[in-house]
């Protein structure tokens, strides 16, 4: 157990960026800059400190939030590194809001730099400081700097500021000459950085660059774009202070160049969140935590063999410690929550800043704050994204449908933007996720945390059917087997109704044919047989009057009448030209406005009815297409928009309405149903 030193602030980074943009091996090259690791690991080997989990090293890739600690120059900093794939975009959105400022990862492709657009978009709408680290610069196809910035400024409403430029030698970039600073460096494969002749480095464009970024920071200081006018050279410590308070306030963005596997500017960017990044007590003034003695909230839940349930938690205020009170709640068995290998290592306090597990923390959900006394909700937290896919999942072993209900139900909890639902009608437990892998994430987490083995296929659809002749059903009920017999006679009319009526029972009797009591069974009866129609699925918009009938004083009973009720609708719906009708979703996709053409190609060969299609609102160079698409041809849709996107198209759907389905794939639809039936 350590006792971790609770009067020293931690301050949070987290890394983000699109798959395979490098944030893991940045964060290696910087772990290892700081010493805290002796050699670097490599995501392809599995080797990596932050993707330790088994579903990341499969995938070779991130699969959830994963809080490292490291120290430098004698500042104490947690990395939280980042999913990058789209389907896992809420646990990047945790830590981009439980962090103190944000880098974002980029690939040196100017064509890719499109993909930075949602994490821009999700920064700047919540004001959360961040700087952009363009990576893989020693295998761009072009160096040209200038352009990669011009591409990743038009999807970001906040300025981007060059902070060094790079040293080229023919085609390749062996060090930098900092811009503030005004110092050239040379680089040194796994050392530091070797200092220059600056006039060894600087040309016109260092010049053009540094003049570039002072009028840039004179856009929010008068005092600087006065010196600026009057061709006064601030002085550096002026530039600096200036930085770091444009940087808390999100009001530009700071950029920076390098190669994380060769760990070129990694220690520029070390040394800028050291110096420039906001404080905790700033961050949580930002988030509008109230001032209190404490004040904690939970970024993420997890469940962890062996511990049970861990609430991963900021402190915000104060210190915490154990035995303290938190949410009425005494605390103790506290764990150190920035350490890939959660529920290992025991701390006994920790100062504000700084990450804590706690286990056996019945209250709090994730997003919310905690404090001595209560829980209550941030403003400043996220909304969770919309779902996107879904999977039907069941248990190998029927007796685990408990154990399944009951561990899905943990693995939502661990991540919001998983949904799980029983559909009444076809029996079916759903998942909803971001997309495919999302979901065979979640499948695998089950696998390992709850030794729980699934069964995984794409969702029934909810097809209904109605008619669209009406018909008059004389249907008779008579047994007799000793003693009282069981005697119904009815007679009803079957008609349609318009689209989206529903279902209408009533009566026309006179003289009582059909005693008033016995009425309300033929209703049930009636209302029983529109659950399967004659194709085998729920009928809807029909009304069914009762008019004539008769009964019998001994014999008739309202289980009779029941029966007759759900025997005329066997006799009397396959007469009235049964029709299949499909759900029709009202569909507005989202991509960038290069592909949109494409887009709109898949979806039409998806039977859409494209709707039209407009620039989408408050994002440059994007548009949205709106269409209704029927909802079995959706199944996959999210797949192929990301595919023909680079990965970011996305979109919202809600249910419209029900359309008739005929011809072959109607046919189609109803063999499948009936095969369905046999089986069961």
């Amino acid at each position: 157990m350590s006792d971790m030193k609770g009067d020293k602030v931690t301050r949070c980074v987290a890394l983000v960026g699109p798959q395979s943009s490098g944030k893991t091996t940045l964060l290696e090259s910087m772990l290892f800059a700081a010493g805290t690791i002796p050699r670097k690991g490599r995501v392809q080997d599995g080797t990596t400190v932050s993707d330790s989990c088994e579903e990341a090293r499969a995938r070779t890739m991130s699969t959830e939030i994963t809080p490292v600690r490291y120290s430098y120059l004698g500042d104490e900093w947690v990395a939280l590194d980042c999913p990058g794939a789209v389907d896992l975009i809420q646990e990047a959105h945790q830590g981009m809001i439980a962090a103190d400022v944000v880098v974002v990862v980029a690939d040196a492709d100017v064509n890719r730099m499109v993909a930075l657009a949602p994490l821009f978009r999700f920064l700047d709408d919540n004001s959360i400081p961040h700087l952009l680290f363009i990576n893989k610069m020693d295998g761009a196809e072009s160096l040209d700097v200038r352009n990669l910035i011009a591409a990743a400024q038009s999807h970001s409403s906040r300025p981007l500021v060059l902070r060094h430029i790079p040293i080229l030698e023919g085609q390749q970039i062996t060090g930098y000459v900092d811009l503030v600073a005004e110092r050239a460096y040379h680089y040194k494969l796994d050392e530091p950085s070797e200092r220059i002749s600056i006039e060894d480095a600087s040309n016109a464009s260092t010049d053009d660059a540094r003049r570039e970024l002072l009028e840039t920071l004179s856009d929010f200081d008068d005092t600087l774009l006065e010196k600026l006018l009057e061709d006064i050279i601030p002085e550096k410590d002026e530039v600096y202070r200036q930085l770091t308070k444009d940087l808390a306030g999100d009001l530009i963005v700071p950029v920076f160049v390098g190669a994380a596997e060769r760990e070129n500017g990694v220690r520029r960017l070390l040394k800028a969140l050291r110096h420039e990044s906001p404080t905790p007590p700033q961050t949580a003034d930002r988030l509008g935590i109230p001032d209190a003695a404490l004040a904690a909230q939970i970024y993420k839940l997890s469940y962890v063999q062996h511990v049970g349930k861990l609430s991963l938690i900021r402190v915000w205020r104060g210190q915490l410690k154990e035995g303290d009170t938190l949410a009425k709640n005494r605390v103790n068995n506290m764990q150190d929550g920035a350490e890939p290998n959660l529920g290992k290592s025991k701390v006994t306090s920790i100062g504000t800043g700084d990450i804590v597990a706690l286990s056996r923390l019945e209250e709090g959900k994730t997003g919310e704050l905690l404090t001595a006394d209560q829980v209550q909700k941030v403003d400043s937290w996220p909304t969770t994204p919309t779902s996107l896919f879904s999977g039907a999942i069941s248990a190998i072993d029927r007796k685990d449908d408990v154990k399944l209900t009951d561990s899905l139900r943990k693995i939502c909890e661990e991540d919001p933007s998983l949904v799980m639902l029983q559909v009444p009608e076809t029996g079916e437990m759903i998942l909803r996720g971001q997309g495919d892998v999302h979901l065979l994430i979640a499948i695998d987490r089950l696998k390992r945390k709850f030794d729980l083995e699934v069964n995984y296929k794409l969702p029934q659809i909810a097809y209904r059917e109605t008619i669209r002749k009406p018909t008059s059903q004389h249907s008779r009920f008579k047994r007799q087997s000793g003693g009282h017999g069981q005697f119904a006679d009815i007679k009803v009319e079957i008609k349609p109704l318009s689209r989206g009526e529903g279902f209408k029972f009533s009566d026309s009797i006179v003289g009582g044919v059909v005693p008033k009591n016995y009425i309300p069974a033929v209703a049930t009866g009636v209302k029983e047989n529109t659950s399967k129609g004659p194709l085998g699925f729920p009928v809807v918009d029909v009304s069914v009057q009762l008019v004539d009938g008769q009964h019998h004083a001994v014999d008739s009973s309202d289980q009779a009448f029941r029966t007759a009720g759900r025997q005329s609708m066997t006799e009397g719906l396959p007469k009235c030209d049964p029709v299949l009708l499909e759900p029709i979703n009202d569909v507005s996709i989202f991509v960038p406005t290069e592909f949109t053409s494409k887009v709109q190609r898949a979806v039409t060969s998806r039977r859409a009815q494209i709707q039209g299609f407009d620039s989408r609102k408050g994002w440059n160079g994007w548009d949205q297409i709106n269409a209704n698409i029927p909802a079995a041809e959706m199944k996959d849709l999210i797949t192929e928009i990301r595919s023909l996107s680079l990965g970011i198209g996305t979109y919202e759907a809600s249910f419209s309405h029900y359309q008739e389905l005929i011809g072959r794939d109607a046919d189609k639809v109803v063999e499948a149903r009936k095969a369905d039936l046999s089986g069961d």
